[in-house]
């Protein structure tokens, strides 16, 4: 009985461990895209970027970006 309980601690320890730490965020909206017919894609899931980043829609394919500042910066 002790193994079963154990064995249940450690798969809900590893299903917790893959779980958002609740800073999750969108992608960004993309209002322009590029003129190539079949842009290429660098990534396809979150899980092919590294842990800060996500796997979104940009103007030219799918890249693995950072998360937008929520300050809006303008440039002159």
């Amino acid at each position: 009985m002790k193994s079963v309980a154990a064995l249940l601690l450690v798969g809900m320890l590893i299903l917790w461990t893959d779980l958002p730490a609740g800073n999750a965020w969108n992608c960004p909206v993309v209002l322009i895209t590029c003129a190539m017919a079949n842009p290429p894609n660098r990534c396809y899931i979150d899980q092919q970027c590294p842990r800060s980043k996500k796997c979104c829609d940009t103007f030219c394919g799918r890249k693995c970006i950072s998360r937008p500042s929520s300050i809006p910066t303008f440039h002159v």
